[in-house]
């Protein structure tokens, strides 16, 4: 196999001679895992504005043409200029998404850092945590849309709209243990045959309603905003459904670099979609009883069970990448001390991104199929919709503006003529929204403050848990001169983990309490995770030698790193420390905690931290340690 070298950053790629354009692959690709959520939008975005929630807009040619001229300007200024343009500048090393960000933001050097930095970080966190929401509603709304499609071609079929979705997303979330290393290659065709077909159908219609393009003007939504300011603000709860999957082309920037996904968005996805769009605007001025499902019913009676299979395909496409994104992002947060340790597989030996977690992919199953039964249809799931996606727009903003600050050097007058257009068209989304919360927006935003409070739980008790640890510990100079000459040695290495503010493992200390002996090489191990997506393999380990017997040896990952410790061991050798794993022994520490008064913690979040603590994956699965040379050591500590 011939390697190649993409360069997320100019989007260019080495490779041999001849090869085919690694752009244009890397755009099918990322059509596959990037646009399958804002392009099964036109499914439900339409049928929402005009017939769906409480405020529906009359269908009207002015009302038509306004809200046709809001939905191209917010798809050219949301997510071309902002997501495409500019937010996708802000890469951590080739790395997007809200994590990446808030790690530029919040990190050294240039980045702030005190209050500042910190409070950055957790706005930047509570954006992460929303992210779930999306990642439940998406599947939800996405494959009841899609077939809802049945009931326009057989109405009797109604009843068994909701079990009929139950049974795809079933089916769905049980092959993800397998992985998609075996299908993402044929997500990309079905994508572009979908925004072939979709363009297509609005194509027919346009033909047949010329003038519905003069809606490009922004004079148009200039006029339905200012003629009808209390119904335009409130449809603006349901346009923001054409954005959603946005935030995904900046979060999956560094599987496919910055320019495929540019290439992809402007020579299909986009395209594709404005005609869609303009074409079920056409369809409603001449049929306003089409607005029962524009989708659809654009679409000749031969073509309809074909499209409902193929908008099944594009919705499940949609799924499987908020689902990969949830994977992706609990890993992130997990390395970055922000959720307790899960158990993680690797489902490609190719691909260290293809990964599943059984306890998000069950919990998102779960939620989601409460969802479904809840609601009971997309209508009314739609309502729900677009509180998690602009509240993660409005942080991102925000984040972004600060990268260009203080990152980019840019001068104020430049930010702020960039940003503050751009988050005043997303606060103006994300308070429409907010309207929408007794309909049903209260679950994301439910779900996305307990996923917080888990997340600044974790952090706040791993923090006090780690101080705890530092308490009356004995000194590592003292262990080596005064205690370690009077103890026996046993053949073999001995690795014992601890946390970088503990010099010396509880588990040490306890294995000299009980065994009175030491290995003949003793090696004090530090894993650290750094605010950065990937550390260079000649970065990775930093080796000290304290004598011929101790040494102290760091291993410093990426957060979008594989954990993988007895790979980065092997490494050892070249530092001049050989560790043959059958040799070795793994010495782990097991806390028992216990609630206290001086954890700085109130009564619910030690009690919360202490429920995490107790359910929380073993060190030895999650950083891939070889079972049968594990020994953990148990210690009670009191918060």
């Amino acid at each position: 196999m011939t390697a190649t070298h993409v360069d997320t950053e100019s989007g260019s790629a080495s490779g041999p001679v001849g090869a085919p354009s690694l752009h244009h692959s890397l755009a099918l690709a990322a059509l596959g895992v990037v646009f399958g959520d804002i392009g099964t939008s036109p499914l439900y975005t339409m049928r929402e504005i005009f017939a769906g929630g409480a405020h529906p807009v009359p269908i009207t040619p002015d009302n038509v043409f306004g809200i046709l001229s809001i939905l191209f300007w917010s798809l050219v200024v949301v997510v071309s200029i902002k997501y495409v343009l500019f937010v996708m500048r802000a890469d951590n090393r080739g790395e997007g998404g809200i994590m990446a960000l808030m790690a530029l933001v919040s990190g050294g050097g240039e980045g702030l850092s005190g209050r500042a930095g910190k409070s950055l970080m957790l706005l930047g966190l509570f954006g992460a945590a929303l992210f779930y929401g999306d990642s439940v509603l998406t599947p939800a709304v996405s494959v009841l849309s899609a077939v809802e499609g049945l009931e326009v071609a057989a109405p009797q079929l109604a009843p068994y709209l909701v079990p009929l979705a139950l049974v795809v997303l079933v089916g769905l979330f049980f092959l993800q243990r397998h992985g998609t290393a075996r299908v993402g290659t044929y997500f990309g065709p079905i994508i572009v045959l979908w925004f072939l077909v979709i363009g297509g159908l609005g194509l027919l219609r346009i033909v047949e309603h010329p003038a519905i393009l003069s809606a490009l003007s922004p004079v148009w939504a200039w006029q339905f905003l200012v003629g009808n300011p209390a119904l335009g603000f409130f449809s603006l709860g349901a346009t923001v459904l054409a954005l959603t999957g946005g935030e995904a082309l900046y979060a999956d920037m560094g599987h496919f670099g910055r320019q495929p996904i540019r290439l992809a968005w402007f020579a299909i996805v986009l395209p594709g979609l404005l005609l869609n769009y303009f074409g079920q605007g056409a369809l409603l001025l001449a049929d306003a009883e089409a607005v029962a499902n524009p989708f659809y019913l654009m679409a000749p009676e031969w073509l309809l069970l074909p499209l409902v299979g193929l908008a099944t395909l594009a919705t499940v496409i949609a799924s499987q990448a908020v689902i990969s994104g949830a994977y992706s992002l609990t890993r992130q947060a997990i390395q970055l001390g922000y959720m307790p340790r899960m158990e993680v597989r690797h489902t490609s030996s190719q691909a260290e991104g293809q990964i599943y977690l059984p306890m998000v992919n069950w919990t998102l199953l779960v939620l989601v199929a409460l969802l479904v039964v809840g609601f009971g249809s997309s209508s009314a799931l739609a309502a729900a919709y677009g509180i998690a996606v602009t509240g993660t727009m409005v942080i991102t903003t925000l984040l972004a503006g600060v990268v260009a600050r203080r990152l980019w050097h840019w001068h104020w007058h430049w930010v702020l003529g960039l940003v503050v257009p751009l988050l005043l068209v997303d606060l103006a989304y994300c308070s429409a929204n907010l309207m929408k919360i007794a309909q049903g927006g209260w679950f994301p935003l439910a779900l996305g403050i307990g996923v917080y409070l888990l997340m600044t739980t974790w952090k706040k008790g791993r923090d006090a848990l780690a101080l705890r640890l530092a308490e009356n510990y004995i000194g590592l100079d003292e262990l080596i001169t005064q205690v370690a000459p009077e103890v026996p040695t046993i053949p073999g290495n001995g690795v014992f983990l601890t946390q970088s503010t503990v010099p010396v493992p509880h588990a040490l200390l306890h294995c000299l309490k009980h065994f009175r002996t030491f290995h003949e090489r003793v090696v004090i191990l530090t894993v650290e995770v750094q605010a950065r997506p990937h550390v260079p393999v000649s970065e990775r380990l930093q080796l000290e030698v304290l004598n011929a017997q101790f040494y102290k040896l760091r291993i410093h990952f990426g957060f979008m790193d594989d954990l993988n410790v007895p790979l980065a061991l092997e490494a050892c050798t070249g530092l001049g420390l050989e560790l043959n794993l059958m040799e070795t022994s793994f010495f782990l520490g097991r806390e028992t905690i216990l609630p206290g008064p001086q954890s700085g913690l109130s009564r619910w979040r030690q009690v919360l931290f202490i429920s995490m603590a107790r359910n929380a994956g073993g060190a030895a699965t999650y950083f891939r340690l070889p079972p049968n040379r594990v020994i953990e050591l148990g210690t009670q500590i009191v918060l």
